[in-house]
């Protein structure tokens, strides 16, 4: 276990020691679940923010709103639907970052680019390289773990602490090892989980470990390197508030 956790650590720039270069089981800053390992800097320069609404997605100051005491996001994927709940006790700095990026639209057409049967997904590399070269260093503090890994729990990725950006882990089963290596779930899936079950995996681990997407081109290139290469990937459609 882990072994198995070692390799899925080096994640999340924007998830231990593979996840946290990268960001690993969730993202990691430097990384590209759990956080992946530390991802280069892109070679993009980011574009000024544009305005209206859509300006949070490359000026993260302005994404700071305070999120709900407790509130769901719909996930629309080209698996289907799942639906995400999260309570702002569980780790509040993590939902009001997890809140404010939704309300930007920052997670619609985002690869789930590291599935790995019997542990996790993780995602939230954005698609456009402007936008991931604006969220790398936009790291949030770190929240103590108050509840566990278990399945359909929902973490931030990390390339260890303080380096919590956008990328996430949606937990396959107990992981709840994963909790004491700063890993705090702020929500769960609480409908849809055999969707997320259902997200390809053929391609495993992340490059250099395994045959699936390298983090540090995720981020440099965006969807054009992901959808080139690993054509089977899952993408998450549209993520929105919804009702609870």
């Amino acid at each position: 276990m882990k072994t198995r956790f070692a390799l899925v650590v080096a994640l999340m720039a924007f998830a231990l020691p593979a996840c946290r270069r990268a960001e690993t089981p969730a993202p990691a800053p430097t990384p590209t679940p759990v956080a992946t390992p530390v991802t280069p800097t892109p070679t993009t320069t980011p574009a000024a923010a544009p305005a209206g609404p859509g300006g949070a997605l490359r000026d993260p100051s302005s994404a700071t709103e305070k999120a709900p005491d407790r509130f769901r996001v719909r996930f629309e994927t080209t698996k289907g639907p799942f639906v995400v709940e999260v309570t702002r006790a569980w780790a509040p700095r993590g939902a009001d970052r997890f809140s404010n990026l939704v309300k930007a639209g920052y997670y619609d057409d985002v690869a789930f680019f590291r599935v790995i049967s019997g542990f996790m997904v993780q995602f939230g590399i954005h698609g456009d390289p402007r936008v991931s070269a604006a969220w790398r260093e936009a790291r949030i503090p770190d929240d103590p773990a108050t509840q566990s890994n278990t399945r359909g729990m929902v973490t931030y990725a990390t390339a260890g602490p303080g380096t919590r950006t956008t990328q996430m882990f949606i937990n396959f089963k107990d992981n709840s090892f994963l909790d004491s290596q700063g890993f705090a779930p702020f929500g769960r899936v609480v409908e849809g989980m055999a969707v997320v079950d259902s997200l390809h995996a053929g391609y495993g681990e992340g490059a250099p470990r395994g045959m699936g997407p390298d983090q540090g081109r995720a981020q440099a290139e965006g969807n054009a390197y992901l959808r080139g290469s690993f054509p089977k990937l899952d993408f998450v459609k549209t993520a929105r508030l919804a009702k609870p």
